[in-house]
């Protein structure tokens, strides 16, 4: 009873000189918590006496743990470039800068200078695409599974969709084609097996309740060996054949032709785009490189539909996301690739990667075991699966620590590897040049 008549009152607590200049609701809140804490433990004769100085640093430790971002910057050597949990493509940091100007400023986002009167969002983006794909028009939402389930919903309402068996994908966050599908309205119609899918199952399959024949990426697997899928090229001459919508929903459409033979089974939207199709959408985030966002491109009648479509104003993209990805789109049309971080790290060769490892081995050598391999590496982020690209590493060992030991101690320090084949290593396929240094201190605290 002694120790409980000691517990500090919350009201004189929170006046410590500590919380000077902090916020004193949170103050207060967490005081509260730590000071029942106290009242508990008394009870439960955990705690034999009171050290205000104690519960001082325990409420200052839980305030810093609330305040300090969720979010933080870290290394990449995964070696994964379009790392989904990582934050998939990096930004140009001076197409960023260019959006804080636009986002700190009144702009012209709804507003046409010309005329001087209401103008449309999308307009900053279609004449960029325009210009690089060919395309008629274009929209833009805030990312590849809104604008399938917008398109969708647009045009197949209470409507049949014809789809592949062997495209019936399940993405990342359990987002299934089929569920999709039903949400939207549409009804799948699938058509072929698993593994063999004809142009004469998706003839057969078109009745007068077809709405469109819609290709689906398959972002996250591969099938071998005794197999059979449709080209796009001959969708798109059955469906207008039969007067109905050819869509692809590409996942990660890319504009460029991608090294390492990656373009063979991947064709890139220019390729597309030569097939004359009805509605194509992808990802901004992803092998295009920019900032997350779903774009639609296609032709005009399509798209001013798409447009009247009462969704839309929920998916849209704001000043900041148009912002960014018009200055990406600006960079392949002068083709300033470098100022894509994704197609840079991509086309980086092999050599110039070696060149770096060996320059953070001399630096961290006499710290550990490390030998420079080379290694294989994928893409991510939903594109060309089971496709490896070649790497060059730093493989780690330590006596002290087993590789999952060390994985753990270096992701405590936001650096973010991989572990293959029982050996912990740094792949430089997506480790930043300016990072150098900064992974060389972490490997001294670590081992020092």
């Amino acid at each position: 009873m002694i120790l409980l008549k000691s517990i500090p009152k919350v009201d004189k607590f929170i006046t410590h000189k500590a919380f000077e200049g902090l916020s004193t609701s949170l103050i207060t809140k967490i005081s509260k918590e730590v000071i029942g804490k106290l009242r508990e433990d008394i009870l439960n004769n955990k705690i034999q006496n009171i050290d205000e100085n104690t519960l001082v640093s325990d409420v200052l430790k839980e305030y810093e743990t609330i305040i300090k971002p969720s979010l933080q910057t870290l290394i990449n050597a995964t070696g994964i470039i379009i790392h989904t949990n990582l934050g998939r493509s990096l930004i140009n940091k001076k197409s960023l800068e260019k959006a804080i100007e636009i986002a700190t400023s009144y702009n012209n986002l709804e507003y046409d200078l010309l005329e001087g009167k209401r103008g449309e969002r999308y307009s900053h983006i279609v004449k960029t695409l325009q210009n690089l794909t060919g395309c008629e028009d274009a929209i833009v939402v805030n990312n590849n599974a809104s604008a399938v389930f917008l398109i969708l919903n647009t045009f197949a309402k209470n409507k049949e969709v014809i789809v592949s068996r062997g495209e019936l994908v399940e993405i990342g966050g359990s987002f299934r084609v089929p569920e999709v599908m039903n949400q939207s309205g549409a009804i799948l119609k699938e058509v072929g097996t698993t593994n063999k899918t004809h142009l004469s199952d998706y003839e057969n399959s078109i009745n007068e309740n077809t709405s469109m024949l819609m290709k689906v990426h398959k972002s996250n697997y591969s099938i071998e060996g005794f197999t059979s899928e449709v080209d796009f090229e001959e969708i798109v001459k059955v469906a207008k054949q039969n007067d109905v919508i050819d869509y692809y929903d590409m996942g990660s459409g890319h504009i460029i032709d991608l090294p390492f033979n990656l373009s063979q089974k991947e064709p890139s939207i220019l390729e597309i785009m030569k097939y004359n199709p009805s509605l194509l959408s992808f990802s901004g985030d992803k092998l295009l490189g920019s900032v997350q966002a779903g774009i639609i491109i296609g032709k005009k009648e399509l798209i001013e539909k798409i447009k009247k479509n009462q969704l839309l104003r929920m998916l849209r993209v704001d000043k900041i996301t148009l912002s960014i990805l018009e200055d990406t789109l600006n960079s392949y049309l002068k083709n300033e690739l470098n100022d894509i971080p994704t197609l840079k790290m991509l086309f980086t060769s092999i050599e110039t990667l070696e060149q770096r490892a060996n320059n953070l081995f001399e630096k961290v050598k006499t710290l550990c075991k490390c030998e420079v391999i080379k290694t294989q590496t994928l893409i991510g982020g939903g594109t060309t699966p089971n496709k490896k690209i070649p790497s060059i590493a730093l493989c780690i060992e330590h006596d002290n620590y087993k590789p999952n030991q060390l994985e753990k101690l270096l992701r405590k320090n936001n650096l973010i590897t991989r572990i293959e084949n029982e050996k912990l290593l740094l792949d430089f396929r997506t480790i930043q040049e300016d990072e150098m240094e900064n992974i060389a201190d972490i490997l001294k605290k670590v081992f020092n």
